[in-house]
């Protein structure tokens, strides 16, 4: 495996760290090079197939057979797979350098020539939402179009909101001047950010990191930095804010949304009313939760406030160890092996096949992902990995979006992606797998308490964090309706979320209003946010089923990963016996966190 040097050294330049030993992925699986001949032919292949289905399809498709139409839909699938191997390929090059000019040249160009096709292909979807429903129903009689039901299902959905061919046509064609060039904006910005801190001009990931150093004093430094850096450049950040905010409402207009998250919630294929149960289920824990937690953590350090800076700081007796990228994977990979062996053998591709990247380097996309590709390649993961336990658990969490999009391949192109909401159940699982495992084999009262509270943490960032960037998101996207919100009112919507959820026990001082610029999330997919508390609350009742009965478990549990797309969230959870529409649903997986604290309570 080819590997590089990780940079090492606190951004003091005092400290060593065993980060010497990091992959970086091999994109060759999907095309050689930029420039490579197979890419180049793909492309001219792939843009004159479209235009002979096209030709071949365009207003027929209301009197195809269901075999014929079955014929149709495989054919648009491998179009489409095509279209998805280009694209994945150019994203993971950008990602992985988004300051060289020429790799955003050659993403740019990527995203137009299949932007393009995609256009071309635009019709086939509209014309197949056309098709009355009882005509569709009676052509998926033939088992070739019964086997894409799923994926039909999913496509109509969007029915109620779809509009005229040319107006859908338009909104594709501009996208990669509209939303796709502000998101570009964005993650270039980010990325060419530097903050000086300690004597160096540290990345986004760095400075970030610096966070949960052990020094308060290096912990301090970074923070108002940050805050600075991102002050420095909010009226930029606050522009694109504003930008795909008012696309987005003109488009939820045109499509008859009435509130801004009900897109993603359709999306998803989650009711409004149980996205809102969500939500307000979290909002009122946050006293239990996250209030009571960071009160705590303030007695730990012999506080009554905590600033903002030591929300995720080390606890006192805590020797914040680094661990190496081997000790990383070997602890992953036993607890994947533990609860199945089979989940664990999927999870050891990634590491032999060089399918992941680790160090972090400036130009690299900050924060960490898993790219599913297509289901004829496999999936990526990136990460900005610096040895922390937070790392380790980062590393779990993909790998575990990883696994699931592996096993989910073989629904195909069209029916292997789950919706964001069940996208997070195979990650927080495998955070929850390997977080049981370590705890398992601790007994010191000490080295337990640190463990339970970085876990607790860890929760609190997946629930509380995430529902209250959600709110941010909604009385953003609310106000933009009316008018433009500058930097500053942006600054105050972000401070008083946060204040609601963190409590008083943290003090969120002046640079803190900034912090709401860096979430790429806000930028690439609103509202997504959400889905880490769905499925952190989700995976707490799963992992109670698994603890009350073992036995078939592991076997079920494979089975909804392998589902990809195939299910809704109720045919999901009913062989577990759960359900997501039930009131009391949320308050269960909430109760979890809530038990994790009593515990610490006690050994406080």
């Amino acid at each position: 495996m080819m590997r590089v040097e990780a940079a090492t050294g606190s951004a003091t330049g005092q400290r060593e760290t065993p980060l010497a030993d990091l992959p970086e992925w091999d994109l060759s699986d999907l095309y050689p090079g930029r420039d490579s001949e197979a890419l180049s032919r793909d492309l001219a292949r792939l843009a004159e197939d479209a235009e002979v289905f096209r030709e071949r399809y365009r207003g027929r498709l209301a009197d195809l057979s269901g075999a014929a139409l079955g014929t149709a839909i495989e054919t648009y699938e491998r179009l489409q797979e095509q279209s998805g191997r280009i694209s994945s390929y150019a994203s993971l090059v950008h990602a992985g350098d988004l300051a060289d000019p020429e790799i955003g040249r050659f993403f740019q160009t990527m995203e137009e020539q299949i932007n393009a096709v995609s256009t071309t292909l635009l019709f086939f979807t509209l014309e197949l939402n056309r098709v009355e429903d009882t005509v569709l129903a009676a052509k998926q009689g033939d088992p070739a179009l019964a086997r894409y039901s799923p994926w039909l299902r999913d496509t109509r959905a969007f029915r109620p909101h779809q509009l005229s061919d040319e107006i859908e046509k338009l909104l594709l064609e501009k996208y990669v001047a509209g939303r796709a060039a502000w998101t570009r904006l964005f993650d270039e910005t980010v990325a060419d950010l530097r903050f000086p801190i300690g004597g160096r001009d540290l990345t986004e990931a760095e400075a970030l990191d610096l966070l949960s150093e052990r020094d308060p004093e290096i912990r301090r430094a970074a923070a108002l930095v940050i805050g600075d850096v991102l002050g420095k450049n909010a009226r930029t950040f606050a522009l694109i804010t504003n930008t795909l905010a008012k696309d987005k409402e003109i488009e939820d207009r045109w499509r008859g949304f009435e509130r801004p998250i009900s897109s993603r919630n359709l999306a998803n294929f989650v009711e409004d009313e149980v996205v809102d149960a969500l939500i307000a289920a979290v909002r009122n824990s946050y006293p239990r939760l996250a209030h009571r937690y960071y009160k705590l953590k303030a007695g730990w350090f012999g506080l009554d406030q905590l600033p903002f800076w030591d929300r995720n700081a080390p606890l006192p007796e805590d020797e914040d160890r680094r661990i190496s990228w081997p000790e990383a994977e070997e602890t992953v990979l036993s607890a994947y092996a533990a609860f199945s062996p089979a989940l664990a053998a999927v999870g050891r591709r990634f590491f032999a096949g060089r399918w992941i990247d680790a160090p972090v380097r400036p130009g690299k996309a900050s924060g960490a992902f898993a790219h599913p590709t297509v289901p004829s390649a496999h999936p990526y993961l990136l990460l900005n990995y610096q040895g922390r336990v937070r790392d380790v658990m980062t590393l779990a969490h993909e790998l575990g979006h990883g696994v699931h999009q592996v096993l989910a391949a073989k629904q195909g192109y069209l029916m292997a992606d789950a919706p964001l909401t069940l996208a997070e159940t195979a990650s927080v699982f495998g955070e929850m797998l390997t977080f049981r495992a370590l705890l398992a084999r601790e007994a010191d009262p000490k080295a337990r308490k640190i463990m339970l509270a970085a876990k607790v943490e860890d929760m609190l960032n997946t629930v509380v964090r995430q529902i209250a960037f959600a709110t941010f998101e909604i009385k953003v996207h609310d106000e933009r309706r009316e008018a433009e919100l500058t930097p500053d009112r942006l600054g105050e919507i972000w401070l008083a979320v946060q204040r609601e959820s963190l409590g008083t026990a943290l003090r969120l001082d002046d640079p803190y209003r900034y912090y709401w610029a860096y979430i790429p999330h806000f930028i690439h997919t609103p509202f997504y946010v959400y889905a880490y508390a769905f499925g952190d609350c989700l995976v707490n009742s799963l992992y109670a089923v698994y603890q009350d009965a073992h036995q078939g478990f592991a076997e079920k549990y494979l089975q909804l990963l392998q589902a990809g797309g195939t299910l809704r969230h109720r045919e999901l959870l009913a062989p577990f016996g759960l359900d997501a529409a039930d009131p009391s649903f949320w308050s269960k997986g909430l109760s979890v966190i809530a038990r994790f604290i009593d515990e610490l309570e006690q050994l406080r």
